[in-house]
């Protein structure tokens, strides 16, 4: 029988339907969440109904804010126990990353529960043997919890092409982070850090940090500091030592 093409055309691809499926999994999440807010900034964790999310349950997430830029898995679909190639519920979300981009994440985490913000990143899988190098994309979504901060989030992770040997690990190839109240610059300037731990945006006007030509020198380790009226002052140290001398 002769084969006139008309088959073909009616053969659809796996692959290409599991993409589409990966990618509509962030579009409904990002809506779902939206939805949520019903003219709020920020929606409560108690509102996430999973049914309302059933074709983005594979690839979301729940975090909770530990720490300044830190945040662990409450609950995870399988998708992520896949990359990860066990059960993720109670690890940092900073395990999937490689340590050259952990202060990316950690930064853009302090942003989603500080301003609150919405942040996007695109990710390259870390390449191995039977670790095939594809792109996957995150979205990280502010929640507020029973007490009323925003110490939790709603988000979604998919990959992009076969998982390979686990765990895989990413590198940000960009980010974007959004913020939801009026007046706060997206985070497209450099992060800096005030505190440890704390991120901040430093505008084009600010001024620069001290340079070390500029910075005072340190006092000597056990010095005497002047008092008020401009004398020296007491020794900052008691002696250890005392010498002894006898005259016997």
């Amino acid at each position: 029988m002769a084969n006139d093409g008309t088959q073909d055309r009616d053969i659809v691809s796996l692959t290409s339907y599991k993409t589409t499926m990966q990618h509509s999994a962030l579009s409904q999440l990002e809506a779902y969440w939206h939805g949520l807010r019903n003219g709020r900034v920020v929606p409560n964790r108690s509102d996430v109904d999973p049914r309302g999310i059933d074709r983005a349950l594979e690839f979301a997430f729940i975090l909770e804010r530990i720490a300044p830029g830190m945040a662990r898995f409450r609950l995870a679909g399988m998708h992520l126990n896949d990359l990860m190639g066990m059960e993720v519920r109670g690890m940092p979300l900073t395990s999937f990353f490689v340590a050259d981009a952990r202060r990316q994440v950690s930064d853009a985490l302090e942003h989603v529960f500080e301003e609150p913000s919405i942040a996007r990143f695109t990710l390259l899988a870390e390449r191995g043997i039977g670790k095939p190098q594809n792109e996957a994309q995150l979205l990280i979504l502010p929640l507020k919890s029973d007490l009323g901060d925003v110490s939790r989030a709603l988000g979604c992770l998919v990959y992009d092409g076969e998982i390979g040997r686990t765990p895989r690990r990413f590198s940000v190839t960009s980010m974007s982070v959004e913020p939801l109240i009026a007046g706060i610059e997206p985070a497209s300037a450099p992060l800096v850090t005030s505190s440890p731990g704390k991120p901040r945006r430093r505008s084009a006007d600010a001024p620069a940090a001290p340079v070390g030509g500029f910075a005072e020198d340190k006092a000597p380790f056990g010095a005497a500091r002047p008092g008020d009226d401009g004398k020296p002052g007491r020794p900052t140290r008691v002696p250890w030592l005392r010498v002894v001398t006898s005259d016997d």
